[in-house]
């Protein structure tokens, strides 16, 4: 039995290009190789301001398609948050003879035609923590709007007792990523019953840090310095600008994150930040790269793929997906989560400056 599950989700077209196994394309990285001998994948990832990127999730979907596949290689590019740059890097992929591309989007509405195009010759893209548009062959990722209900109530939590008469701030993610309106809708859907009201509410282009702290700023010049008591902030890149803002003009509210980023994490300890969302990254990469590598020899996905979901516009559905959970983490919980699963070890959030608030964490 599959679960079919409606989602307008954020694409991160994750898809596992694994082909022609020759030529360097567009400023990727490329190992030698006869072209067309099907064992290149394609891995285009969206950015690198957010640190998982390149430290997570490339090198976990890369060891693991070696592990799997020990002649395939990874043409990897990373689009900088340029959607026009990720399609010139598609395009190479698909013209270099690659038949399997993990897609992790830039903008999710402009993916429609690439997919459509690299399906009629035989290309198969799987999207990678957001819903890419088009005929995608599967899905992975996390229940997204569940990650925003989580995000809203670890904010009420840290709000306490005062929580129903508390002014929030809301500070979103980038409108081009599907995955920003499903955390927006999820939190709301907690915060609009659980604190007085949301007072000031931005979305950010790009998950750009430094506009978030400008429209931190900016509320805080709108609504005064006492006109709210908590900041929601759609991931810890955004809450590490916002907090500057706060600091700068005294102010000392909740504000929760997610990613569990090391900074992230370190501002948890130091009080900060009052929590983030900690999604497991390495199944939901290794898994991407297990499915890569199975249409890449023409195996079935299937068990990888126990749910359906439907794209944001509605147009593609019954696409096959794996959706991860997810959970708060705060400080008492660091060390029997971020680090019991060796996402960090305590040396790595730990340092000189952080040995302290370690210490008082419990955290050796």
């Amino acid at each position: 039995m599959t679960r079919r599950i409606v989602i307008g989700t954020a694409a991160v077209s994750m898809a596992a290009s694994l082909a022609a196994c020759g030529k360097a394309g567009d400023g990727g990285d490329t190992a030698g190789g006869s072209g067309g001998d099907s064992k290149t994948i394609g891995l285009l990832l969206p950015e690198n301001k957010t640190t998982r990127y390149e430290t997570f999730d490339r090198p976990i979907i890369e060891a693991k398609i070696k592990e799997l596949c020990d002649d395939c290689e990874v043409k990897y590019n990373n689009a900088a948050q340029d959607t026009e740059t990720q399609k010139k890097q598609f395009d190479a992929l698909v013209t270099q003879g690659v038949k399997v591309i993990i897609l992790d989007s830039v903008d999710y509405k402009a993916t429609k035609s690439w997919v459509q195009g690299a399906e009629k010759q035989g290309v198969k893209v799987v999207a990678y923590d957001r819903l890419a548009e088009g005929p995608i062959s599967a899905y992975v990722s996390y229940d997204n709007e569940k990650i925003g209900r989580l995000q809203g109530e670890g904010l009420v939590k840290a709000l306490g007792a005062k929580a129903k008469d508390s002014n929030v701030v809301m500070i979103n993610g980038s409108p081009t990523d599907p995955n920003a309106p499903l955390f927006k809708k999820g939190a709301h859907s907690v915060l609009d019953t659980g604190v007085k009201k949301v007072v000031y509410e931005q979305d950010i282009p790009d998950w750009s840090p430094d506009e978030a702290n400008k429209k931190m700023g900016a509320a805080i010049d709108s609504l005064g310095k006492d006109g709210f008591q908590g900041v929601y902030s759609a991931n810890d890149g955004m809450a590490g600008g916002i907090i500057t803002a706060l600091k700068k003009q005294g102010i000392k509210v909740p504000v929760g994150g997610q990613d569990a980023e090391l900074a992230g994490l370190q501002r948890i300890l130091t009080g900060d930040q009052a929590f983030t969302i900690y999604k497991q990254i390495k199944p939901e990469a290794e898994t991407t790269a297990e499915i890569a590598v199975r249409l890449l020899k023409g195996e079935k996905i299937d068990d990888l793929t126990p749910t359906k979901v439907t794209s944001l516009t509605g147009e593609f559905k019954d696409i096959p997906a794996k959706l991860y959970d997810a959970q708060i983490v705060t400080k008492e919980n660091i060390a029997s989560t971020i680090i019991a699963d060796k996402v960090y070890k305590a040396a790595d959030i730990c340092t000189a400056e952080y040995k302290a608030a370690c210490a008082a964490a419990g955290i050796k």
